[in-house]
């Protein structure tokens, strides 16, 4: 496991080749089995691919257009060059997973601190699941991308999906074009603390 964790990279270039279906239910099984608070498993995934990508690419492009207008995320409008190359990245992958939140609140709702706590945990256990299935993919010679990107087009993906819920993630799946090596990591006595 540790030697799979190790190799597994985000990968942003991917062949044309189709994956087929029991590789990608076996992806969305490791996400299904990862751990969460309460064991509420507060997700849900949207496999998309074939003919419905030009719908999802469509909503993708027209949320980037909008924010490049009127943005939702005034402070973060320096990424939006690397929003549409995700959506590049995205127009590649045979396949994008959307993983939706069905217990999530909507965002410009106030929030109490207890439904704070529940967001949180309800992030940390979906969170648990897409990490098992970036491993997974990775177990099975995939490539992936865990895409956060998509909140620029948030308000237009969710229309497209039409979710229970807040879309929480996507994550781009498909036969890597490219081998990057290993991205730079905080030495371990800087992220570390022994208390004994």
């Amino acid at each position: 496991m540790l030697s799979t964790i190790a190799e597994r990279r985000s990968i942003r270039k991917y062949k044309n080749t189709p994956i087929p279906r029991p590789f990608i239910e076996e992806i969305l099984q490791a996400g299904i089995l990862a751990p969460s608070s309460k064991n509420r498993q507060p997700w849900k995934f949207t496999v998309v691919s074939g003919s419905s990508k030009s719908d999802m690419l469509k909503a993708m492009e027209q949320g980037l257009d909008r924010e490049s207008r009127t943005s939702l995320l005034p402070g973060c409008r320096q990424h939006l060059g690397g929003a549409r190359n995700t959506l590049e990245i995205m127009r590649q992958a045979p396949v994008t997973i959307f993983i939706t939140n069905p217990l999530g609140l909507n965002l410009s709702e106030p929030l109490t601190e207890e439904d704070r706590i529940f967001e949180i945990c309800n992030a940390q256990s979906v969170g648990a699941a897409i990490e098992n299935m970036t491993l997974a993919a990775a177990g099975l010679g995939l490539g992936s991308l865990w895409i956060c990107d998509i909140f620029f087009a948030l308000e237009e993906l969710q229309a497209w999906l039409n979710p229970q819920g807040t879309l929480f993630a996507a994550l781009s799946l498909g036969y890597p074009k490219e081998a990057p090596s290993a991205r730079p990591r905080k030495p371990f006595s800087d992220v570390v603390e022994w208390r004994v």
